[in-house]
Parts: structure tokens; sequence; C-alpha cells
């Protein structure tokens, strides 16, 4: 089945405050971003949490890696909705809507662990041909380093994670 190409990408960082490579990449692609830009493509370096940047924290109210479900994607903003849920919101709103045609066509997490895993490609659906492809591409390009790739795919799971906005969904973990 012929697919539109990929011409959307965000890089997230900050989705945990605490977790810094990503905050530090995105914030240098901010500033100089001729590295990542590429004819034909729209490439948006984006700073997911800043308050919880901020203050070097995972979050303020609570996880911004779990509230991207329709029900808080969904919520009336009022004055005490949790902060992590109305940024959820306005993430959805630029990149998204989740599940759209006009949601962004990849968005790559950038994270942080203190797990013994290396550098880590993350993963939730085995049957994105085009997610397989770019892996596949990576883990070559990156040989002879090992990048391990985890699947966490569960037929009944919808994840509610920030990069779960984009047709295309892939998470990065660096330790």
């Amino acid at each position: 089945v012929d697919k539109p190409p990929v011409r959307r990408v965000a890089i997230f960082g900050g989705t945990h405050g605490n977790e810094l490579s990503g905050v530090f990449l995105v914030k240098h692609w901010q500033e100089n971003g001729a590295e990542i830009q590429r004819t034909g493509m729209e490439v948006k370096p984006f700073l997911t949490n800043p308050r919880a940047v901020k203050k070097c924290t995972r979050y303020i109210d609570c996880d911004l890696n779990r509230v991207f479900d329709p029900d808080n994607l969904g919520r009336t903003v009022v004055e005490d909705i949790p902060y992590e849920v109305r940024r959820a919101q306005e993430i959805n709103h630029i990149f998204g809507p989740k599940g759209s045609d006009d949601a962004y066509d990849l968005i790559f997490d950038l994270h942080n662990t203190t797990s013994n895993m290396g550098g880590t490609l993350i993963l939730e659906n085995s049957r994105d041909d085009f997610t397989i492809q770019m892996v596949h591409y990576i883990k070559t390009a990156l040989a002879p380093e090992l990048c391990p790739v985890l699947l966490i795919e569960h037929p009944s799971l919808k994840y509610a994670t920030t990069r779960s906005v984009a047709k295309h969904p892939v998470g990065k973990y660096e330790k």
C-alpha cells in the first residue's frame, strides 16, 4: 500500500524534566537546527515539559508520558487541572490531534534511564512498516554499536505517551 511520505517530524526532549540529554539536544537544535533539517521535511525540536525542566524534576503534578489518553485530552480546562494534563492538550493541539490525518508523521521522544540498557529504541507497534524500516536503518547505521529495540506492544492497550500523538511514535532511551 502506498503511503504518503514522512514530511513532519518532531523531536521531543524534557518529557521528564530530570532527563537532561533530550533537553540539551532540543535546546541546541532550537538555537541551531541546521544539522536536523532536510529538504522537503519539517523537523521541529520541542521542549515538552518546560516547568519540570526548570525545576529539574520528573514532573510537576503527574507524569506527562501517561496522560495522552482520550479522557485527559478531552478534559475541560479548569483552574485546578493538573499542569501536565493541560500541557498534553497543548501538545496534542500542536502535533495532533492524536489519531488524525493531521497529526505529525513521526515523534521521536528522547529520554534518559539509569538502567544499563545503553541506547535503546522503544516501539509500540510491530505492524508499522515505516517504523520497522527506520529502526533497521538506525541499527545498521550505528553498527557495530548495539542498539536494542524494546517492543512494548500490547493488543488491548492504547498508549498514552507523548509520542503516541504521532502516526509513527518512537522513544529513545539512553543511559
